[in-house]
C-alpha cells in the first residue's frame, strides 16, 4: 500500500515537472499528469534497466526525461 502511495506522489511530482519543462503548453488533468509521471518512471526504468529502488538524482532526471519523451511521443501520434 505504501508503494502505491509513493508511486502516486512521485508520479505527480515527475509529471508536473515534465509538463513544466516541456516547451509549449501541455493540456491534461491531474490524473493524466500522475499517469504521465508514473509512465515516465517506468520508461526510464526500462531504458536504464536499473533494478535499484533507492531515491537518487539520476533516477529522478531519467524519470523526468522519460515523461517528457512520452509527451513528445503522444504529440507525434496526435494524442495530445
Amino acid at each position: 500500500m505504501i508503494n502505491i502511495i509513493g508511486a502516486i506522489i512521485s508520479g505527480a511530482i515527475v509529471g508536473a515537472l515534465a509538463r513544466w519543462f516541456y516547451p509549449g503548453t501541455v493540456e491534461m488533468g491531474w490524473i493524466a499528469t500522475i499517469l504521465l509521471g508514473v509512465g515516465g518512471s517506468l520508461l526510464a526504468g526500462l531504458v536504464t534497466s536499473r533494478g535499484a529502488r533507492e531515491f537518487n538524482r539520476a533516477g529522478c532526471l531519467a524519470s523526468l526525461l522519460g515523461a517528457m519523451a512520452l509527451i513528445f511521443l503522444g504529440r507525434l501520434a496526435g494524442i495530445g
